[in-house]
């Protein structure tokens, strides 16, 4: 795959340096299309899936670009944690504690109920929608086992003339459009009510002929939780995608790599030129370049060009002419760009500009920066212990819709084994105290709530 954030490459002029070159790509590019492409079918099948982005990579360039810079990734590992809170637990409806019971214990153990809630909080915060597959016992009679399924590598069903979507496909989708023997096929129950689509199939209620019987010899399904964001689409379009449509995440590795090259030079960056992904194969196409190591050869001379028209003396006054096209939302996508760095910043080094991006992709990813440490320094404004404390509540707060979405797979597996008036699934929250209070920490059931202290546990 070509990732659509391609790392910068770092051009070295000749001896008598007149200035150092570093190129980044523009990384709204990845938005320019449509989010969505055209259904693909699976080779040997009759089934098609809507891909996710119009590449489908899109998961895998989010991943790849967050993980790329280090406010976002630690903004992201925040973010799972908060989301993680107290950790799922089955609440007993007398006690307010968590179950005694031998059966529904046994279930939470032998499905190691905690890496699974993690597990579908991560895929929560990162696509914005989580996949879960439960799978019954032979005779239908329980929900035995309770599985998580990575969300980059699922894709859906294009949806049938009724608009729902029949199967979940799972499989490796970076770079391939994979055949039947390497896809697993797993039948989705419906979005709002999968409890009820559960039971129908299985023969507990009846379906819309009024008749209670069997439908399916199946005994492996999905069931989706995700977040609603603005439009139906098939895959969640997350909030935090904005700083890759504006321009603060390119803003930052502009001058992450503007500091690198003036360490590895020892020289001042002048300019930075930002290439569009698609630059290098235009030029490679239209010249009918296919051999690698041609393609390299006229990639490395391109830069040359570039290197010698922004730095040669000659070329002063001189117009450089690039082409561009025109996005769907109206914007100018410019393939070759080329920024003057403000000489002021020597010795600043650009400090104030890197707060002003980390403070941006903090609140990209809605977390204060002072819970995060992104603003480091004893020029910075640090806030109070109990403004903090306060900040972390708050965050924590916000994580309720979350929980309740992602409850909703546990509510089927508690229903569909008859548990449903023994106990109810529940994420407590934790509040950090005053030192007063002699503890930390106290967890709150938002359902019940109750407070208690994690010493009693």
């Amino acid at each position: 795959m070509t990732d659509n954030f391609t790392e910068s490459s770092v051009f070295e002029i000749s001896n008598s340096v007149l200035c150092s070159i570093e190129t980044v790509s523009d990384s709204s590019a990845v938005f320019d299309e449509d989010f969505f492409g055209e259904a693909i079918p699976i080779p040997g099948t009759n089934y098609k899936y809507v891909p996710f982005g119009p590449d489908n990579q899109m998961p895998y360039s989010l991943m790849n670009a967050i993980g790329r810079d280090e406010i976002l990734a630690q903004n992201q590992y925040f973010n799972v944690l908060t989301g993680y809170s107290g950790g799922l637990k089955y609440i007993d409806y007398e006690t307010k504690e968590p179950t005694r019971d031998p059966e529904i214990r046994r279930f939470y153990n032998r499905n190691f109920l905690p890496s699974f809630w993690i597990e579908q909080t991560t895929d929560f915060k990162w696509f914005y929608y989580a996949v879960a597959v439960i799978i019954l016992s032979r005779d239908a009679s329980k929900i035995v086992q309770l599985r998580h399924k990575e969300a980059c590598y699922c894709r859906f069903e294009e949806a049938d003339d009724n608009g729902k979507i029949n199967h979940v496909f799972y499989a490796d989708f970076r770079d391939a459009n994979p055949s039947k023997d390497d896809i697993e096929v797993i039948p989705l129950l419906d979005f709002i009510d999968p409890l009820g689509d559960l039971m129908v199939r299985m023969g507990k209620e009846p379906g819309k002929d009024g008749l209670c019987r069997v439908r399916t010899n199946d005994r492996k399904f999905a069931i989706v939780s995700r977040f609603p964001t603005p439009g139906l689409q098939y895959y969640p379009v997350p909030y935090y995608t904005s700083i890759f449509k504006g321009h603060w995440y390119d803003i930052k590795q502009l001058i992450g790599v503007g500091k690198k090259a003036k360490l590895k030079n020892s020289a001042s960056v002048k300019y930075i030129v930002e290439v569009h992904k698609d630059y290098w194969s235009t030029i490679c196409a239209n010249e009918g370049i296919t051999d690698f190591k041609e393609k390299t050869d006229r990639i490395n001379k391109e830069k040359e060009n570039i290197v010698k028209f922004v730095s040669g003396i000659e070329n002063s006054g001189k117009v450089w002419i690039s082409g561009y096209y025109i996005n769907p939302d109206g914007r100018e996508i410019s393939m070759v760009k080329v920024n003057l760095i403000d000489k002021g910043k020597e010795g600043g080094d650009w400090a104030e500009d890197i707060a002003e991006a980390n403070n941006v992709m903090c609140y990209a990813f809605n977390i204060h920066t002072n819970l995060v440490g992104a603003t480091p320094g004893k020029s910075q404004t640090n806030n109070s212990g109990s403004d903090k404390r306060e900040l972390f509540t708050l965050k924590q707060s916000l994580e309720i819709a979350q929980h309740d979405l992602l409850c909703n797979v546990h509510n089927v597996v508690i229903e569909y084994n008859g548990w449903g008036d023994k106990v109810y699934p529940d994420v407590p929250l934790i509040m950090l105290t005053t030192l007063d209070k002699k503890n930390d920490a106290k967890k709150v059931s938002i359902k019940d709530g109750t407070q208690k202290d994690p010493n009693d546990e």
